[in-house]
Parts: structure tokens; C-alpha cells; sequence
């Protein structure tokens, strides 16, 4: 059982007060969550004590820098169930993917090779691809969700699955809260021998997530939605797959050798990381993982499930308002998308937030499945850890208000 009021004292913003005198609710996790004080407190220590660059210099504090770069790759790749030799770093999911069009697809796929994607796809799992098939004149499959169920299409998924050389799915959409089924998805893709990318950026706040028992060839993943900070990110994959790649980008730390006639690279996850570490947001992300190790995930999952199932039907109740998606469903994630039919999304949230709450409006970077759902944005309310059920009432309350009097 969560301890839900300890878990808070955790998180030091919690306590804001916003300058309308309104207390703080924030419901917009899926777009970054908030960080508990160690997170906070380590990165801090780093740059009052041992600031310097890593793998650069022989003095204490660039070792200093330097193990605790690696220490940090050590327990994220290992609360991942991968090695560290696995992980790369990145500035977060969105490189993640680009690496793997710009350093696997660019030098792996060729003219007439299909690639399958979704309509739920995060733009970030959509224009690198769009991009590639300009340059490589590969082909773009897009698997459409079930309009009345709002789940992915899995027989228009085999079908697209014919020839394709690589499937990039999304584990959990950021719209909508709905997993799909990965599982099935890398078991199918595998049994042709086709290369797979998750875009885990949504599921790993929600769900233990093992690169090794899950058998993707890569795993893309931000710190900033599972309490760590901003900037920083990785790429899981395996050693087979790194060797099948090509520097994403060049310069500094990624090099053996570099002479006028030309220039040599590093072996392994070194290749990807040129240019200066995100030190301080390695040791923030790691801090982060210490931090969630204290819990088991099934208990988060099934705190934020009970929430936004709880959030989602009362907010069917409200005149006017309709939930996109299924926030009951056990695999939710806890973002619950919805629309009043007379108030625009930009208001409504602008309302949301006169009261204190803090969620996302907009396309959610889903352009594609916004044009599937039919609407040009929608409002989303997403929880997390912190989140309770008092919370939500209150927003209940605040948007039947609204509702009533703008609606």
C-alpha cells in the first residue's frame, strides 16, 4: 500500500500556491511529472561539489564527474532490466527515435522497405519516418485504431505487417492511456524477422519494463515523466544493433582518432554520446530510479488506475463533456483525454487553471489521431504517484462549475 501523504512531502512544488491564492493540482503528468527532493538534492550536490565535464580530465573532480556519469547508466540500465553497454544516452525519447532512423533505418533500410507505424503514434514516432521515405524512398504504413473502442486495429495491424523490415509502436498513447498489446505486437513483428522500436516514454512511469524478457531491438525512454529531470533520456538496444549503426551525430568524446584525412569512432554506446555529458541529469535520472526502487510499479499502476477510473466516470456524468479513450480499462494509464461540446479546449483549460488545476490542451504532438478521433485538440487530465482521489473530486467539482455556467 502507497503512503500517499509521505509520498507527497517528497515533492516540494506540491505545496505551491499559484499567484491567484488557488492551491496547486497538478494533473498534467503525461506531459512531464513533478520531482521529489532528492532528485532535486542531487543534482544540486553535483554542481556545489564535483562540477566538472567527464571522461575529459585525470583531476578529482572530472573523476568524480566521470563515476558518477557511469554509476548513474549502471542503475537506469539495470532498473530496465538491460546491461550498460545496452543504454545510450539521449536528451530523452524524441532522440532516442531519431537515432534510431538516423544511425539504424538510414543505414539498414533501403528504397521500397516498409516501415509500420500507428495512428497513435507521438509525432516523435512519425516525422523521422516521414523524413526517411523522402530521403530513402521507404514505405510508411500507418495501422488505424478502432474509432468506437479507441484500441489499435490488430488485424489491420497483420496486414500492414506484410514486407515490413521495422515496426515503431508506442507503448502507451499520451492521448488516449491506452497500452497496447507490445507483447503480441514484437511477437509478430519477430516471427518475420522484423526489427522493433517502443517508444516507451508513457509506459515507464506506469509499468516495470524489462528490455531483455521484452526482445524489442530498441527501447526509447524519457526521465521527466518518471520524476527524473528534463533533458536527458536513452536508448536501449542491443550490441547486434549497435554495431548495425552509424553515428548520429559527430564531434568530440565519440571519436578514436581524428586527422586531416579523416576520422575513426568509438565502439558501443560511446559512438552516440558525443560532445558533453548530461551530467547533472544523469545523476538526477538516477536519483529518480533510487527513488521509485522504493515502490513496486504494479502498486503506482494500480494507484493511478483506480484515480483516473474514478476521475473518468465522474466525469461522464457532466452535461456536454465526452472522454476519449477508457480510463477503467486495467491498462490505462492515466491520462484521461475529453472535450465539452460548447467550450473550446483553450478556454476550458484556462478556466481548469483559475481554479488550480494544471492540465494539457492541445494536439498532444498527435496530430494523425486527432484527425482519427475527429477533433482539433482535446483537454487531458493525467495522474501519477501523488495524485489523490480528494484531488480529483475537487476537479470534478470545478468542472461541473465550469459547465454549468459556460456551457
Amino acid at each position: 500500500m502507497l503512503d500517499i501523504d509521505a509520498i507527497r512531502a517528497d515533492f516540494p512544488i506540491l505545496g505551491r500556491v499559484l499567484p491567484n491564492g488557488k492551491n496547486l493540482v497538478y494533473f498534467d503528468n503525461a506531459a512531464t511529472s513533478q520531482k521529489p527532493q532528492c532528485v532535486i538534492d542531487a543534482m544540486s550536490n553535483f554542481y556545489e561539489n564535483y562540477n566538472s565535464n567527464a571522461h575529459r580530465a585525470n583531476h578529482t573532480l572530472a573523476d568524480e564527474a566521470s563515476s558518477a556519469l557511469e554509476n548513474a547508466r549502471s542503475q537506469i540500465s539495470n532498473f530496465f532490466g538491460a546491461k550498460p553497454e545496452n543504454m545510450i544516452y539521449t536528451s530523452g525519447a524524441t532522440e532516442a527515435i531519431n537515432l534510431v532512423s538516423y544511425g539504424w533505418a538510414k543505414n539498414n533500410l533501403h528504397n521500397g522497405d516498409v516501415i509500420v507505424i500507428t495512428e497513435m503514434e507521438h509525432h516523435a514516432d512519425i516525422v523521422p519516418w516521414q523524413e526517411l521515405s523522402k530521403e530513402k524512398g521507404v514505405e510508411v504504413r500507418y495501422v488505424p485504431i478502432n474509432n468506437e473502442t479507441f484500441v489499435l486495429d490488430m488485424e489491420a495491424f497483420e496486414i500492414a505487417l506484410e514486407g515490413a523490415k521495422l515496426v515503431c509502436v508506442t507503448h502507451t498513447s499520451n492521448v488516449l492511456g491506452i497500452r497496447n498489446p507490445i507483447e503480441d505486437i514484437i511477437k509478430m513483428s519477430k516471427k518475420i524477422g522484423c526489427k522493433v522500436l517502443i517508444d516507451c516514454a508513457q509506459g515507464a512511469p506506469h509499468e516495470k519494463i524489462n528490455f531483455e524478457t521484452l526482445g524489442a531491438d530498441f527501447l526509447a525512454i524519457s526521465a521527466h515523466k518518471m520524476a527524473g529531470p528534463t533533458g536527458i533520456g536513452c536508448l536501449l538496444t542491443s550490441i547486434e544493433r549497435i554495431q548495425e549503426m552509424g553515428p548520429f551525430m559527430t564531434g568530440g568524446s565519440m571519436i578514436k582518432k581524428v586527422t586531416t584525412d579523416g576520422s575513426t569512432f568509438k565502439d558501443g554506446h560511446a559512438m552516440f554520446e558525443t560532445g558533453t555529458p548530461r551530467i547533472a541529469e544523469a545523476i538526477g535520472w538516477g536519483a529518480a530510479v533510487e527513488w521509485l526502487e522504493q515502490f513496486k510499479m504494479e502498486d503506482i499502476h494500480n494507484h493511478v488506475h483506480e484515480i483516473a477510473s474514478f476521475a473518468g466516470n465522474e466525469m461522464k456524468k457532466i452535461p456536454g463533456i465526452k472522454i476519449f479513450g477508457d480510463p477503467s480499462n486495467k491498462d490505462s494509464s492515466g491520462a484521461v483525454s475529453f472535450l465539452h461540446e460548447n467550450i473550446q479546449s483553450q478556454d476550458l483549460a484556462l478556466l481548469l487553471d483559475q481554479g488550480g488545476y494544471a492540465v494539457r490542451t492541445g494536439h498532444h504532438c498527435a496530430q494523425p489521431l486527432m484527425d482519427a478521433l475527429g477533433v482539433p485538440s482535446t483537454n487531458r487530465a493525467s495522474f501519477w504517484i501523488y495524485n489523490t482521489k480528494e484531488e480529483v473530486e475537487g476537479f470534478i467539482n470545478h468542472l461541473k462549475y465550469i459547465c454549468e455556467r459556460f456551457g
